[in-house]
């Protein structure tokens, strides 16, 4: 009979690690799921594309407003139970996505998404740095650089691929997604975690007012680049795989997810290249390439081709992914900490 394997701190740690990567890909899939089928929803709601643009865009809003005011809560009432409530938003989100039937259902669905990522985004960010594996320092970096926009990523490829077998609708990619959530929410409550704050803990009343006046220097730097980094972003997920199947006449949603891919690759390649840089050039960079990666994309549909068209949309997933991360190491250190 053979002995079972010992369950070591070393373990646990990496098991930490792997959750919290796996929830951040699984969370930025999330965001880009609806896109493949977005056409056909559109259609059947009659929607313009201001609207549908407008869905992916709200994102940003609750996003940033999360992050600013309760990004440290997981430090004061514990990493799980911070996940758990996150993890739930996330899928009622996704389980009104479902149920969706008008634009209004399908913006506030969006929001709770966006809600939901605030919530997630700092708790899995902080559990990659418990839990960094002590023979790969740095890891905890890169997988915060890579695991975003390879979910991105992943999750447009996924549900395409899907959504091209017989059988297979988008309200069971909903559903699919809304049940791994609490399946990761359970897990994690399987790992050790640090002890939380003390409720009194925290800074005097004074040095409380020069964190507040510091927070709200952050916000002004970031929230430019959040907000143009998720409508750029929302207008390629939104309207991206319509652009790919009306002109480009791909009959597919594999094919039509296409750009959402490159967009999402390029992201990867960018944000790792520029990973030693400073935010302030990280965001610098972003913001350039996306706003030339939107001319591009005009001067491309205005002839039209599809190299050109493609091309201009790893610009703007470099923009996104440097800008994103940019955005992200500049606010997640200035996060309410009491």
């Amino acid at each position: 009979m053979t002995a079972a394997t010992p369950v070591t701190p070393a373990t646990r740690a990496r098991g930490g690690f792997c959750l919290a990567v796996t929830g951040t890909v699984v969370l930025m899939a999330a965001a880009s799921a609806p896109s493949p089928f977005y056409p056909q929803l559109t259609e059947q709601l009659q929607l313009p594309p201001v609207a549908t643009t407008l869905i992916f865009a709200i994102y940003a809003i609750p996003l940033l407003l999360a992050l600013l005011t309760l990004g440290s809560l997981s430090d004061r009432v514990g990493r799980r139970g911070i996940l758990t409530v996150g993890s739930v938003a996330l899928s009622v989100s996704l389980l009104m996505f479902w149920a969706a039937d008008s634009f209004l259902l399908l913006l506030a669905a969006r929001a709770l998404q966006g809600l939901a990522a605030g919530l997630l985004v700092p708790v899995l960010n902080a559990m990659m740095v418990d839990h960094e594996p002590s023979r790969w320092l740095g890891a905890a970096a890169l997988a915060n650089t890579v695991a975003p926009m390879a979910g991105l990523g992943l999750g447009a490829l996924t549900a395409a691929g899907l959504l091209d077998l017989p059988g297979i609708d988008a309200g069971t990619i909903f559903l699919l997604l809304a049940a791994v959530f609490p399946l990761l929410a359970a897990t994690a409550w399987t790992i050790p975690t640090p002890p939380v704050l003390p409720g009194d803990a925290g800074p005097d009343p004074r040095a409380r007012r020069v964190s507040a006046a510091t927070r709200r220097r952050i916000i002004v730097s970031v929230a430019p680049a959040i907000i143009a980094g998720w409508v750029t972003n929302g207008l390629f997920l939104a309207l991206g795989p319509g652009i790919i199947a009306t002109r480009f006449h791909a009959d597919t949603y594999l094919h039509q997810a296409g750009s959402i891919i490159i967009l999402a690759a390029a992201g990867v390649v960018a944000a790792t290249a520029l990973q030693g840089a400073t935010a302030r050039r990280i965001s610098v960079f972003g913001a350039v390439s996306l706003g030339a990666g939107t001319v591009l994309s005009l001067a491309a549909l205005a002839v039209p081709t599809l190299p050109g068209y493609l091309a201009s949309v790893a610009v703007v997933g470099a923009g996104f992914g440097t800008a994103f991360m940019g955005a992200m190491r500049t606010l997640l250190p200035h996060v309410d900490p009491g």
